[in-house]
């Protein structure tokens, strides 16, 4: 969407385009990471929205959706993370009530779990077992429920 403002300063008009800010999100998978088995890892978010959320953020200029992913999980997890596959991108105007955002989500694995602790704008973090979720932010909930039928699909 293009937007046409008049300059402050010479009174041209500047064109300034509206578009979705894209972020990523990572579905960290904890094999027999909870007494019930399997988990994913989630940050308590610190700022607003509040809620339980896949750790994520924003991609910053001049770095790939790829690096944006792997910089988020260490800063907001303190984990190393190995992306394993793309589970989809979604882009609902409404799914962040601060701004119109598009998610690159992919899914991985930490290289090593010990190494697990909020940082960044994560309050806490935790590992929870498959399909027992807390609240979540954004539509973090319908990207778990994707990841369960990706999951449940691909299992051989």
């Amino acid at each position: 969407m293009e937007l046409k403002k008049p300059c402050p300063h010479c009174g041209e008009d500047l064109v300034i385009y509206r578009n979705p800010v894209p972020t990523v999100d990572v579905v960290i998978l904890v094999p027999d990471g909870t007494p019930d088995g399997d988990g994913v890892v989630l940050i308590k978010r610190l700022n607003p929205p509040p809620g339980w959320a896949l750790p994520g953020g924003f991609v910053d200029y001049g770095e790939t959706c790829e690096q944006a992913a792997v910089r988020e999980m260490k800063e907001e997890t303190g984990l190393d993370v190995t992306l394993t596959g793309l589970l989809g991108v979604y882009s609902d105007p409404g799914r962040d009530p601060r701004q119109h955002t598009m998610s690159v989500v992919y899914t991985g694995v930490a290289r090593n779990i010990s190494k697990l602790k909020a940082g960044d704008d994560a309050g806490k973090v935790q590992i929870f077992a498959l399909g027992k979720w807390p609240g979540l932010a954004f539509d973090h909930n319908l990207i778990l429920e994707d990841f369960l039928a990706h999951r449940g699909r691909h299992k051989g």
